[in-house]
């Protein structure tokens, strides 16, 4: 790499590692190194992050996440990883949808799917 490019690298870093050229190639090369690594270990982190969510989803509705994953797939439905977890956190009423579904693909579990009407709340005073 040339200079200019090395130091415009090493902005943003303390000390010598910004301005001398030897301490900055050092620690340039260093920084893209974890920036690689990282890149990869960002999307084992993010899946992870995902199956904890979606875990604490179906807990709320009384299934674990094993049990809600193979229901799936036994019921042929392909929804990714991401895309559950978003669902646990933003669209709480589909989410519990699709975990009933899981929970149905069992022939010991089936239960019946209660309509929700009109759901009313007493104030008391």
């Amino acid at each position: 790499m040339q200079k200019d490019q090395i130091l415009k690298l090493a902005k943003g870093f303390r000390g010598r590692a910004k301005n001398c050229i030897r301490v900055a190639r050092e620690r340039v090369e260093k920084a893209l190194q974890y920036s690689y690594r990282d890149r990869r270990n960002k999307k084992r982190d993010m899946r992870g992050l995902w199956i904890q969510r979606i875990n604490a989803g179906t807990r709320l509705h009384g299934v674990n996440y094993g049990q809600f994953i193979h229901g799936l797939t036994k019921e042929n439905i392909q929804l990714n990883r991401k895309v559950l977890s978003e669902l646990a956190m933003h669209e709480p009423y589909s989410f519990k949808s699709l975990v009933e579904i899981a929970r149905n693909a069992f022939p010991g579990n089936k239960v019946p799917c209660p309509i929700d009407t009109k759901e009313t709340t007493t104030l008391k005073e």
